[in-house]
Formats: structure tokens, sequence, C-alpha cells
């Protein structure tokens, strides 16, 4: 044959003969080099078994192996969730291996951190893979995601399998790789809650950080438990530095072998927090360690997500809920709930069942670490100031709620303007301006944000924010005179008392050093109340406030009821006064509450019941005195004139005088008097002032059974304020 230029071309017959298997190919003549990609698919028949082998030392998480255990009975496929390094690939490897008697056709396995990492792989390839793995030939395998599930399928119907993905990202990794023959699920891990597989019959199985128990059975295994059982207290330090975080445990595992370090060494060396994170790393691999494990689920959310992960880790306190962060990152409150879930979605944040969230402890020092290489300087200190502006508008508001007229020394519209350009914007996002018991809501409140707000005072003063600082421990006291949490009113104080002296506000630094005696005396520090009231009655004098001197010497009163009745009483009838001078009609009543109690005391005993032999003109004086200042306080009066009963201080009144009455010999009237106290005593959520009068209760009850159940309650109250009350009381129970 001639082609049109005279050159002879041959002649090309593309036919073969015989039985071919595989890929064929006729070629003519080649011009340059050829090379030849082979794909060698398994036979058919072949039975996969392609799951990693687990840990050899897995140990716990056997609530999650029996919850997959009855989902295979099911027939149902599942995804496990849970942050970065929690184990939910081991638990995986764990249940199938366990398992391979389930599935007589095989086990797939598709790690989609690798198909992720290789140039143009998706879901495309991992179904190629799985094809390939069943022995279905590369040339019968077709091409595009649609065929390449049909083929799936097809191929999937008549078999038993488990396929395996690690690291799934999209629910369709999911929904595309599940068999479609009897008995076949998937189980796939995901840093992700890809809630939307719930409408495919997919179940969300979410792990949780191990508990100091599995945290240290984990250390045994991996440490020996000859190590642990010798100095359990540092493998509980470890357990908690570590967060329950099981790549932690793994990584301090591998550092007391690498460089041979005991328990002790190694838990001190992690105490430093700026270097835990550092020092959660085996060297030499430092692509394995928290802070990188981390750093990849970072790395995957979008900018606005990645910028309040940062905020978060600045955001001082434990839990913190959408209108914090809102203000921590200046952001609309909707931004802010969204980007949350965001974050909560890739288990970076975790939402408590009070609807707030917090960070896991490693997780928040990666976030403190990726800020501090990410945003500017000052980043940290313009958010501790925004977030203390708003919890203190917000506690001001509290304060407000629970008690309008007691004296303060904070200007209330430069607390809560801080915060908000319009009070009622503010008074909107209250957690309680809608409440049908606003008082009670504002105290819950104030308690369920109590190491939050700690945290923030604390972080205020470190940033030097003094006005803030002991406007902030003055509205909290509102908290601890209702929870006598004792240290924490004890260092609130103290923080303010000097911020106030630093911002050159003696009236400010007077009211929180009397304050200051309270928690001080009942930690039995008397001493140092007695210098605090000193210095207190000082600065109220030169302060020129004038209702403050006659409230710091109602203070000094109460130093002196434990001591020296007659002087408690000459400093309650000087605080008497000056408030009268003063026309403050509570704090009055104050000073007369307590001119009633030392007269009490004087008539023959102290807290609980007094003894017999008891003066019995003081006495009747003592209950004339309470009995008209408990009407005193149901009857007083806000500054818009309509009734504001103190109930709280009523109660109290009401106990000291089933006291009187007891001492005065009406054992009858007085036990349902006191009854009467402990009941709106509770019901006023002063629980430190009910344990005060159980424990007068008590003398009067006669039945043995209800006296252990009273003393079993104060107990309780004394142990949760950290009261030294409490091994007392343990005394007389076990006595």
């Amino acid at each position: 044959m001639v082609d049109g230029e005279g050159i002879s071309a041959a002649r090309v017959d593309n036919t073969m003969s015989g039985t071919v298997h595989g890929t064929s190919m006729q070629v003519g003549t080649v011009h340059g080099g050829i090379t030849f990609h082979y794909a060698t698919a398994p036979a058919p028949g072949t039975r996969p078994d392609q799951v990693p082998r687990p840990p050899r030392r897995f140990v716990n998480r056997r609530a999650d192996l029996a919850r997959l255990d009855g989902l295979l009975a099911e027939g149902a496929s599942a995804v496990l969730n849970g942050m970065p390094g929690i184990g939910k690939t081991a638990t995986l490897y764990r249940w199938a291996h366990d398992n391979q008697q389930h599935f007589p056709d095989g086990q797939l396995f598709v790690d989609f951190t690798k198909l992720r990492s290789a140039a143009g792989a998706d879901l495309s390839e991992a179904l190629t893979m799985c094809l390939r793995a069943l022995g279905v030939p590369d040339e019968q395998i077709g091409s595009g995601t649609a065929e390449l599930e049909n083929t799936f399928r097809s191929v999937s119907r008549n078999r038993r399998l488990l396929v395996v993905l690690d690291e799934v990202t999209e629910p369709g990794h999911v929904r595309s790789l599940i068999p479609k023959g009897e008995g076949s699920i998937v189980l796939a891990t995901s840093n992700r809650r890809l809630g939307e597989l719930a409408l495919h019959d997919v179940e969300l199985v979410e792990l949780d950080v191990f508990d100091r128990a599995a945290a240290k059975e984990l250390l045994g295994e991996l440490c020996g438990r000859a190590a642990v059982e010798a100095d359990p207290g540092s493998a509980d330090r470890l357990a908690e530095l570590c967060g329950g975080l099981p790549i932690a445990l793994r990584i301090v595992a591998a550092r007391l072998h690498s460089d041979r370090l005991t328990l002790a060494q190694l838990a001190d060396q992690l105490a430093d927090e700026r270097q835990r994170l550092g020092r959660l790393t085996v060297q030499g691999t430092a692509s394995t360690g928290v802070s990188a494990t981390l750093s990849l689920a970072y790395r995957d959310q979008a900018e606005p997500a990645a910028r309040l992960y940062r905020v978060l880790g600045d955001l001082p306190g434990v839990s913190f809920d959408s209108g914090v962060v809102a203000a921590a990152a200046v952001l609309d409150a909707e931004i802010s709930a969204r980007l949350l879930a965001d974050l909560a979605g890739a288990h970076l944040v975790h939402r408590t069942d009070d609807g707030r969230y917090r960070l896991h402890s490693l997780v928040r020092l990666h976030a403190q670490e990726t800020a501090r290489e990410a945003d500017p300087p000052e980043t940290e200190r313009q958010i501790v100031q925004r977030v203390t502006a708003h919890y203190l508008a917000l506690v001001t508001l509290a304060d407000l709620t629970v008690r309008a007229d007691r004296l303060r020394i904070l200007d209330v519209g430069e607390a809560l303007q801080q915060s908000a350009d319009r009070l009622d914007a503010l008074a909107d996002h209250s957690p309680f301006a809608a409440s049908d018991t606003p008082d009670r809501d504002a105290i819950e409140w104030l308690e369920a944000e109590r190491p939050n707000l700690m945290a923030v005072l604390r972080a205020a003063v470190r940033f030097g924010f003094d006005r803030q600082a002991w406007q902030l421990a003055e509205a909290l006291t509102v908290l601890f005179l209702h929870h006598r949490h004792l240290a924490d009113w004890r260092e609130s104080l103290a923080l303010g008392a000097d911020a106030a002296r630093r911002d050159h506000q003696p009236a400010a630094e007077a009211r929180l050093r009397s304050m200051l005696s309270r928690p001080l005396l009942d930690l039995r520090q008397d001493d140092r109340a007695l210098a605090e009231l000193e210095t207190a009655i000082d600065l109220a004098d030169r302060s020129g406030h004038p209702v403050l001197p006659g409230s710091v010497r109602e203070f000094l009163g109460r130093y002196w009821d434990r001591r020296d009745p007659e002087r408690a009483a000459a400093a309650y009838r000087e605080s008497l006064e000056l408030n009268e001078r003063a026309g403050e009609a509570r704090g009055a009543a104050l000073a007369r509450y307590f001119l009633g109690r030392a007269l009490l005391v004087a008539a023959g005993g102290a807290a609980g019941v007094p003894e017999r032999g008891a003066d019995g003109s003081r006495v009747a004086e003592a209950e004339r005195e309470l009995r008209a200042v408990h009407e005193e306080f149901l009857g007083l009066t806000g500054a818009d004139g309509k009734p504001a009963p103190d109930r709280r201080m009523a109660a109290r009144a009401l106990a000291d005088l089933g006291r009187a009455q007891a001492l005065a010999g009406a054992t009858g009237e007085a036990r349902t008097t006191l009854g009467r106290a402990v009941g709106v005593l509770r019901e006023q959520r002063a629980f430190h002032y009910e344990a005060e009068a159980i424990e007068a209760l008590v003398e009067l009850v006669e039945d043995s059974g209800e006296q252990q159940q009273l003393l079993e309650r104060a107990l309780t109250i004394y142990r949760e304020n950290g009261n030294p009350k409490a091994a007392d009381l343990q005394a007389r129970i076990a006595g």
C-alpha cells in the first residue's frame, strides 16, 4: 500500500487469537520510550485482611467495645468521634481484630489521611482500592464515583465484610463504602461530628478521655505495674496532667523509657504549663507529639473558626458560653455560637450538659501556643480586658438582682457601661433577666460561673486592670454570702483590696478589707482578721464616705463576738448610731441584729444553744431585739418605696430568736422557730447559716435518727465550703 507521499505503509490487522487474561496491547512502530504500570489485582475469591493490628497494650474502652458489639448484632454501621489523640483508631483496630470471625469474606481498610496527602486522591480512589482488594480486575472497575459505587455494591452483595475507614471528613466517605451484603458494616473514625449520617442509620459513637483509674491502668500496662504501684501519687499526677488523653499517656510512657525518668521526675517536668506540650513529645518524633496531633485538626479549620480557637486559648476560665466568647472575640452572638458549633463538631471544643463549652487542658495549651505564634503580642491583654468588662457587668447585674439596697462602693453605672453601649442590650443577654425567680437564678448563675470569675479576677490583676478588679471582687461578694467558699472568698477580697489600694480608692479598700475579715475568721485566722479591720477603720474614717464607717464597725463587732461580748455590743451600738445618722435603714437593721446576737452571747453562751445559768434579763432583752429586727428586715423598702424584704437576714434573726427561746427554757417554741429558720435559709440558699441553725436545732431534737440526718446535712455544707467546722462536726458525729 502506498500513501499520498509515496511511502509504503504496512497493513495492520488488530486481531489476536487465543485467550487473554488481563491487559494486552498491540502496537506498530514506536518512537520514544514506553513505560508500563501494572496494578495487580488479587485473584477472584481472595479474602482481604487489611485492618492493621491493634496496639499490643490496649486497655479500657470496655463500654465502647461493648457498644460496637451491640451495633454488630443490629447490623448497624458506626462512626467513632472524639478529639484528636483520644484513641478512636486503636479502638477500631482492637474491635476488628477481636471480631474477625464475624466477617468470613474479609476486612477492608482505607486510611483517608494518606489519601488526602496524595495528589488527586479522593473517594474514587478509596472505592478503587476496595474493589481491587476484592479481586475485581482493573478493566472491570470502571471510572467516576457513581460507577464505582455501583460496582462496589454489586461486588459486595453476596459477601459479609467489615470496612474500616480511618479519619473520614465527609459523610459521603461512609455512605459510599457501606457494603450491600447481609451482616456487612462500616466502622469509621472522624475528628468531626458527622451528624448527617444519623439520617442514614449510621450510629455516632463518641469516645471520652480516660478517667483517672483507666489512665493509671494504661500507665501500668505501658510502664510496668510495679512502678505505678510504688508511686501511685505521681501516677495520679501524670494522669491529671495528661487530662486522660491516651496519646499523651502513651508519650509519657515512651519518655519514661527513652529518657530513663521516674514517674515523679516526669510529673515535675510536666507541671510547668508553659513547657508541657513541648515535653509531651518523644525525642526525634515531633510529628507524633500531642501538639502535632492537635495542629492537624487546627489546620483543618476555616480561618474564622481558627481565629476563634486562638481566642479561646487566651480566654481566662475553665468554661464559657457564646456570650463570653462573643465579647472576647468582638463577634455577633449568633456568629460566635455558629463558630463554637464548628469547633465542637471538630472536637476541639466540648459542649457540656449545661450548654457551656470547655477546652480539654491540653487543647487549651495548644490554643495558647498557636495564639502566641499567630497573633500580635497585645492580643491576650485585649481579650482579658473585654472579658473582665463583660463579667463585671453581669456580676453587677446579679448583685443588684439579689439585693439592690446593699452597700456598694463601686459606681453601678460605670460597671455596667464598660461592657455595652446600652444597658438594655446587656440586660437582654443576662442569664437571669427574664426569670420567674431572678434572685435565686442570679445566685445559681454566679455559683456555676465561680471558677471562671475567679480566673477572670486573677487575669485582671495580672494585667493591671485594678479598677475592674476591685469592682468585680466587691460585686462577687454577693455569691459568697450565700455559698461560703472560704478559700475563694478570701482570695477574691485580698486581690480586690490590693487592687483598690493601687487604684487609690480608700473607700473601696476599706470596704473590701472589712469584708475580708469574715472568711479569715471562719478560717480561724483571727490575728490577720483584726489587722485587716484596723486598717479598714482607719481608711473608712478618712474616706469621707457617709455610710462606710458604720459598716466597718459592724464587722469589728463580729470579731469581738468570740472574745468579748461587751466590746462587741459597744461596736454594734456605734455602728447603729452611725447608720441611723446616715439614714441607712438596712445598715441600721444589720447593726441591731448583731447587737441582739451579742446580747444573747453575753447572756450565757456562744453559737448553738447557750448554757444554763444565763442572765434572764439579758436573754429577754436579746429576744426582744431579735424579734423586732426580724420584722424590720421583712419590712424594708427599696429606693423606689416598694417593699424589698431581706428574707435571708430575717431568717438569720429568726434562728437566733430560736436560740434565745431555748435559753429562756421555751424548748418547744424554740424547736419550732429554729425549724422555720432552717427551712427559709435553705430556700434562700444561705447554706452556711442553715448549717449553723441546724447545729442549734439538733440540741432540741430528741429522735436520734433525726439528729443524725440533721448533722449529716450540716457536715455536707461545711465540707463543700471548705470550713474547718467540718472536722469538728465529723468528730461529733463519730462520737
